[in-house]
C-alpha cells in the first residue's frame, strides 16, 4: 500500500516510451502507487504488456500509438486523454530517438530529425500537458535529459548532445514560468541505461559495457527500475517544492568526471591518515 507521502490515488499520468525501459518502468511504478496511466508508444503490443502490468494493480491504462515527435498527434493524444481521463497530473517525457555521427559526417537533415524528435516533441508534450495542468493549478512535468545535457559524451553524440542541451534549457525556462502557477518541471539525467538499443551496441562491441563501468563508481550500469523511485517522487506531492532541478540518476558518473578517481585513491588517503 502506498504511503500518503507518495500516494498518487485519484492521479493520472501520461508516459511516453512506455513499451520498455524507463517508460515502462515508470508506467508501472505510477500504477503501483496508485495512478491511472496513460501509454505512449509506437509499439502498440509492449505498450498493451505494460498496459497489462498496470490494470494488475487495479489501475485504468489507455494505450495511445502517438508519435510523440509529431505536434498534431500529441495534440489528438491530449483531446483524447480530456476525453477519456479528464484531467493530466504527472508527463513522463520520455520517448525520442538519436543517432550516432561524427560532426563532420552528420547532415543537416539527421540533425533536424534529431531536434524535431528530442526537443520539438520533448516540448509540444510540455506545452500540452503544462495548459491542462495550468487550468488545474497543479501538476508535474518529468523531462528525461541525459548527462549529455551537461557534459561532453564524445563518440559521435553531437546531435544527441545537443538535442539534450536544449531539454535542460527548455526545462529551466518551463520551471521558471509555470512553478508560481502550480506547475512543476524538471530533468532527470541519466548515465547509460540498459536497454535494446544499447545491449545490440554491446554485442558489437564486448568491451563496450567495461569502458561505461569504468566511469561509474557504483560499479555498474544503470536499468529501467533504477527510474522508479525517483518518478513516483517527482509525480507526488512529496517533491511539491523542487522544480527547475537537473538530477543526475548516473552512480556517480558526473561527480567521478570531475576529475576524481573511483576506490583506490580514498583506501590510499586512509591508510595515510592512520599513519599520521
Amino acid at each position: 500500500m502506498p504511503t500518503p507521502l507518495f500516494d498518487l490515488t485519484g492521479k493520472v499520468g501520461v508516459v511516453s516510451g512506455a513499451a520498455q525501459g524507463m517508460g515502462q518502468a515508470t508506467a508501472i511504478a505510477l500504477a503501483n502507487h496508485g495512478a491511472d496511466v496513460v501509454l505512449v508508444d509506437r509499439n502498440l503490443a509492449g505498450a498493451e504488456t505494460t498496459a497489462e502490468a498496470v490494470r494488475e494493480a487495479g489501475r485504468r491504462a489507455i494505450v495511445a500509438d502517438t508519435n510523440v515527435s509529431d505536434p498534431k498527434q500529441i495534440n489528438d493524444l491530449f483531446r483524447r486523454v480530456d476525453t477519456e481521463m479528464r484531467r493530466v497530473d504527472f508527463l513522463g517525457n520520455i520517448a525520442g530517438d538519436g543517432l550516432l555521427a561524427a560532426p563532420e559526417e552528420l547532415t543537416i537533415e539527421e540533425l533536424q530529425s534529431v531536434l524535431q524528435n528530442l526537443v520539438v516533441g520533448r516540448f509540444a508534450m510540455c506545452q500540452a500537458a503544462g495548459k491542462r495542468m495550468l487550468a488545474q493549478n497543479s501538476g508535474s512535468i518529468m523531462n528525461i535529459g541525459s548527462l549529455a545535457s551537461i557534459t561532453a559524451l564524445g563518440r559521435g553524440h553531437i546531435a544527441y548532445s545537443t538535442a539534450m542541451a536544449a531539454v535542460t534549457g527548455m526545462t529551466r525556462e518551463l520551471s521558471t514560468e509555470w512553478s508560481g502557477r502550480g506547475v512543476r518541471v524538471n530533468c532527470v539525467m541519466p548515465a547509460q541505461v540498459l536497454n535494446p538499443s544499447l545491449a545490440d551496441r554491446m554485442k558489437d562491441d564486448p568491451t563496450l559495457e567495461e569502458r561505461f563501468v569504468r566511469g561509474i563508481p557504483a560499479g555498474r550500469m544503470g536499468v529501467p527500475e533504477d527510474i522508479a523511485g525517483l518518478s513516483v517522487f517527482l509525480a507526488s506531492d512529496s517533491s511539491q517544492w523542487i522544480t527547475g532541478a537537473m538530477i543526475p540518476m548516473d552512480g556517480g558518473n558526473l561527480a567521478l568526471n570531475a576529475g576524481g578517481s573511483a576506490g583506490h585513491l580514498g583506501h590510499k588517503i586512509q591508510s595515510y591518515s592512520r599513519k599520521q
